[in-house]
């Protein structure tokens, strides 16, 4: 897949010059690779803080309350 995107003139004239014109593109996927990958890391462990605070859980339990009342959802 391509994917367009901007850098500054700057740092393509930079990139040009350290980074081989074939070797750029995995150069790109690289990098994208290690920042996705830190990105996922951190909202896993948000996910796991979020489940392992007690405070929170209590105030969800007080909502799972209302699962069943009675009330339709609406469909307009």
């Amino acid at each position: 897949m391509k994917v367009l995107v901007s850098l500054s003139n700057d740092l393509y004239a930079r990139m040009k010059a350290v980074i081989p014109a074939r070797q750029r593109s995995k150069v790109v996927a690289d990098l994208l690779e290690v920042e996705v990958r830190r990105r996922e890391r951190e909202l896993y462990e948000c996910a796991l803080a979020v489940e392992q605070d007690e405070q929170l859980r209590a105030e969800m339990a007080d909502w799972d309350l209302t699962v069943g009342d009675g009330i339709e959802t609406e469909t307009w």
